[in-house]
């Protein structure tokens, strides 16, 4: 089985998951902030929403420069899903073009001109695409308990949904 097909199913259910966890986020808390050091609710949901574009510039690039670069936007709590599912979308078809050598590609990542690493594409996929969702997706959850809103059950029973 090409590999990519194993992404694909993966992107498939980790991208369930998240959409459950950012249909939780309310509009009246988007300002909102756990702590004067952690971002914003808004802060949060937009960048997990935008973060499968991660994916596409890296299977779609040779390397990316962080600095001046471009990315998609949350403009407000109503365009979080919109823009979540049309960049999961994205995502998804740019994984399943892929072939097993593309994944062994060099791919390269800057800051102010200065490389910050270099990985096989897989790698970058696996580590800074699907987990960066996932690292973010769980303090997002923590966000929503600290605000009293039920948890999504992800991976098993939440504290909140036991419907198993």
């Amino acid at each position: 089985m090409p590999i990519n097909e194993l992404l694909v199913t993966e992107w498939d259910q980790e991208g369930a998951n998240t959409r459950k966890a950012l249909e939780r986020v309310p509009a009246d808390k988007w300002d909102w902030k756990p702590h004067p050091k952690s971002g914003t609710l808004g802060w949060m949901a937009s960048h997990i929403a935008t973060l499968p574009h991660f994916a596409v510039t890296t299977i779609k690039t040779s390397d990316f420069e962080i600095e001046g670069s471009e990315r998609p936007k949350v403009d407000g709590h109503s365009r979080l899903l919109p823009v979540f599912d049309e960049q999961l979308k994205k995502g998804r078809d740019a994984i399943a073009s892929l072939t097993d050598d593309q994944l062994r590609e060099i791919w390269t990542l800057k800051w102010k001109g200065q490389v910050l690493f270099s990985l096989p594409k897989y790698n970058v996929i696996r580590g800074m695409c699907f987990n960066h969702i996932i690292h973010h997706r769980a303090q997002l959850t923590m966000y929503l308990r600290t605000l009293d809103i039920p948890v999504p059950a992800l991976y098993g029973p939440s504290a909140d949904e036991q419907n198993f």
